[in-house]
């Protein structure tokens, strides 16, 4: 191919933006370019099992002692989940800032690491899907692309509310103290960062009435994925270079068929997942699981990383990880806790929703899929039993929602996000010019 272009993914190190990445990557791949996957250590071999090659990085100093696959995200919710029990507000210091300085302190150290890979590969275009900046990438002489795998409230307007509160759009009487607190509780941090991004060519970064940024805007191309039918308005259009993606589903990479046991009973069928972090919630995972073997509904349950800690009941299903692009098309509801990529998905299949947010963007994805009416929010921990059997049955039964979601799901799946996306980033390695609406 006289024009393969060299394409550098460098995804957080988290599955959701890692599998939208990979799915553009696949459609850059087909093309015949050259498709690199930088990836911390703890996800080596599987970037490689889809097909592409890898550089792997740390963002710390190695443990003293081997890690256990998945021991990390068991620790951190066991230390965690009380943090997610409290308003938003409180999370911001005990939970957000801790999270976005531990980001901030991975960029710093990975730095020589990343300068010797893309020295090495002396890519045509990098393509980042993070939540924080990483130098390097933005002075490299390669043009960069952002991606963002967040709710749309990370890119901030003054008709939005402040990130990770979960606030109404409607009331605004709450966003003024919640941003004085993220002031008080990241503004240190923030001004470190920035003038760490400074001294190491990528420029400032911005902090408006809304609340600052850690992340810079590429010049070149960025891309967000949200359901254009939930997307918020703005008082300020954001700049040509956005490019707004319906969604990046993934092709499913392999098939899923119900139990035969399941299959023949009759029921709605409930797909039940909080996430890697989430599942390893045991004492919440167990509620949902006795709550819903209450029910006349079968339930497919992903169970996570302590699956063999959790006891399904006679009118369910479930493994610790499961195919969810196969399984998704398959269901009548999905209860979910407000990963971005899980909600896009479930616009992007038809599917209505009951979220039950912790942290991050899931909150402000849980009020967004509620008070645009393609879902319930519930409180995660503080939910009555008859509330989620309540939102279940009038959820099943609002046949105009349906119908709504499907005719949203067909006019999504037509838009093809997963080729867009890789046409766009495309233009920017062979042009290495911006790519603007």
């Amino acid at each position: 191919m006289a024009d393969r272009k060299t394409i550098v993914f460098f995804p957080e190190g988290a599955y959701g933006p890692t599998n939208n990445c990979a799915g553009i990557g696949a459609v850059l791949r087909e093309r015949g370019h050259r498709v690199v996957f930088i990836v911390e250590e703890s996800f080596a071999g599987s970037l490689e099992a889809k097909g592409f090659e890898e550089r792997l990085m740390r963002l710390g100093p190695p443990p003293a002692e081997p890690e256990v696959p998945g021991q990390f995200w068991i620790d951190f919710i066991r230390d965690t989940a009380p943090v997610f029990r409290k308003p938003t507000i409180e999370q911001l210091g005990e939970f957000i800032a801790p999270t976005v300085q531990a980001l901030i302190d991975g960029a710093k150290y990975v730095a020589p690491r990343l300068a010797e890979i893309v020295d090495e590969l002396g890519p045509d275009a990098i393509v980042e899907d993070n939540v924080v900046s990483f130098p390097t990438i933005m002075a490299t002489r390669a043009p960069w692309v952002r991606i963002v795998s967040c709710n749309p409230a990370e890119v901030k307007d003054p008709l939005i509310a402040p990130f990770s509160s979960g606030y109404p759009v409607a009331d605004q009487r709450e966003w003024p103290a919640f941003l004085e607190e993220v002031r008080h509780t990241h503004g240190a941090m923030w001004a470190d960062f920035d003038a760490f991004c400074r001294d190491n060519g990528a420029g400032g970064l911005a902090w408006g009435p809304n609340g600052p940024d850690f992340m810079h805007e590429s010049p070149f191309l960025n891309l967000y994925s949200y359901p254009r039918e939930a997307d918020y308005a703005r008082v300020n259009p954001l700049p040509a270079t956005w490019h707004q993606l319906d969604s990046t589903v993934r092709a499913a990479g392999t098939t899923w068929s119900l139990p035969g046991s399941l299959a023949e009973r009759p029921g709605a069928l409930i797909y039940l997942s909080l996430g890697s972090l989430g599942s390893a919630d045991v004492a919440l995972m167990q509620r949902l699981v006795d709550l819903l073997g209450r029910t006349q509904h079968r339930v497919i349950v992903s169970m996570g990383p302590l699956a063999d800690q959790i006891t399904l009941a006679d009118n369910m299903t479930g493994e610790g990880f499961l195919p969810q692009p196969a399984i998704l098309p398959q269901v009548d509801l999905v209860i979910t806790h407000g990963g971005n990529n899980t909600v896009v998905e479930c616009f992007h299949h038809g599917k209505p929703m009951i979220v039950l947010p912790l942290f991050w963007d899931q909150v402000d994805n849980a009020q967004r899929v509620d008070e645009t009416g393609f879902g319930r929010r519930l409180a995660t921990y503080d939910f009555r039993d008859e509330e989620l059997r309540a939102a279940i049955d009038a959820l099943l039964a609002d046949t105009a929602l349906r119908s709504r979601m499907a005719a949203i799901a067909l006019r999504m799946q037509s838009t093809a996000g997963t080729v867009r996306a890789a046409d766009l980033i495309e233009r920017v390695a062979l042009t290495g010019e911006p790519v603007t609406r």
